[in-house]
């Protein structure tokens, strides 16, 4: 069997399918992703066959990438990221027998399945992002939303959700489908959605809420088995003296000045700093002794020796400090990060930084949930791609083992 694993976004979107596309290699079935050119590297160190699609998403994350567009430059921006898309796709998607859409803006994947009768699944990452009357939609800053404060109205900010995705995408989307002799999307959610969504989400850290709501078939997280070896200096940094706290925001941009304020609220309690510089390339302090700025690295080695991650609250994050068993610091900016900020509080696996807080208090609370974080850290189940897999193989109508 051969599947096209296609997704846009950053890291927390594209090593979830990436992660997919090993463990289907493993099985002996092929598998290619489409994604943002950022992650071909990573994908082909892997053996995984890469089709890119756009630009490079990595200087997003600096400070002076840009102001919210206006909607007239929304509109152009969205025409060409479909048409990008429908094209890669399209083309990558020669001969497979199953497409998948890893998050909410792969949105060609269905269309393509549709044209070549091939069965077609969605993928969401976090629960917050698939609809349900128990919780609001995620807010997208891309398109200047913030996060309302109090209660909500989640059925009328569904609502509202549903007429913004059908303002921007559906008259892009249509023009496509027509290209391919399909019949128009009425409603673009639910087009790509579907009504059996998959859910790549640990249970117990991010579950399903329940019923009612969509039919979600919750596979577990789909992480990437990284076997990579730490960099020797880092290893020596780590056997200098007692574990120092991880800060890394990721793909995200970093607020001014935040790696100093970091490393001054470390210290303060007596930690040292590994800083992962990030897509926002992060301050990088070369004559301090207890502070190493790193590189890209081997999360899962890394995280188990730390003795608090900081992070800006992705899922892949999350997920592998969680199964690390280390407490957390969240700094949530927008989508599903705040989502893991409040799961990580409510399960008691650290905290996150309220807007009037002090970092040092907030991570003097992260660090006291050291032995709630153990304790929790065997229940989160690394079997997600597997689980994934015997699904997307049925599906299919391959038969053939899977473990």
């Amino acid at each position: 069997m051969r599947v096209l694993l296609s997704t846009v976004g950053s890291r927390g979107e594209a090593q979830p399918v990436i992660a997919l596309a090993v463990r289907l290699r493993g099985l002996g079935h092929d598998a290619v992703v489409c994604a943002p050119p950022d992650f071909r590297a990573l994908a082909e160190s892997l053996g995984v066959a890469y089709v890119p699609v756009g630009p490079e998403l990595r200087g997003t994350a600096k400070a002076d990438a840009g102001t919210v567009p206006t909607p007239q430059e929304r509109r152009r921006m969205i025409e060409g990221t479909v048409a990008d898309q429908f094209r890669a796709v399209r083309a990558a998607a020669d001969g497979c027998d199953a497409v998948v859409g890893g998050g909410a803006l792969a949105i060609a994947a269905r269309s393509v399945a549709e044209a070549l009768g091939v069965p077609y699944v969605y993928a969401a990452f976090a629960p917050i992002t698939l609809p349900s009357p128990h919780h609001a939609p995620p807010v997208f800053g891309m398109l200047g939303q913030s996060r309302a404060d109090g209660p909500v109205d989640a059925a009328r900010l569904w609502a509202e959700d549903r007429q913004r995705w059908n303002a921007l995408w559906r008259v892009p989307l249509n023009d496509q489908r027509e290209r391919l002799g399909l019949k128009p999307v009425t409603d673009v959610r639910s087009h790509l959605f579907t009504d059996r969504p998959w859910l790549a989400a640990d249970a117990v850290l991010a579950p399903w809420p329940g019923p009612p709501g969509p039919d979600v078939l919750q596979t577990g997280a789909w992480l990437l088995d990284d076997i990579r070896p730490l960099d020797p200096e880092l290893e020596a940094f780590l056997a200098a003296g007692e574990p120092p706290v991880y800060f890394g925001l990721g793909s995200m941009r970093a607020p001014e000045g935040i790696a100093a304020t970091m490393l001054d609220a470390a210290r303060a309690l007596g930690r040292r700093v590994v800083i992962s510089r990030g897509w926002a390339d992060l301050a990088v302090f070369a004559d301090a002794s207890d502070c190493l700025s790193i590189g890209e690295v081997n999360q899962q080695a890394l995280f188990p020796r730390v003795a608090a991650v900081v992070h800006h609250g992705g899922a892949g994050t999350t997920t592998v400090a969680a199964r690390a068993g280390t407490p957390q610091l969240l700094l949530p900016q927008m989508f599903d990060q705040h989502y893991h900020a409040e799961r990580v509080r409510h399960l008691g696996l650290g905290a996150s930084l309220p807007p009037a807080d002090s970092l040092r208090d907030a991570l003097g609370r992260a660090l006291d949930a050291a032995p709630t974080a153990r304790a929790l850290a065997p229940t989160i189940s690394p079997d997600g791609t597997l689980t994934a897999a015997d699904h997307l193989l049925t599906l299919a109508g391959t038969a053939g083992p899977t473990s």
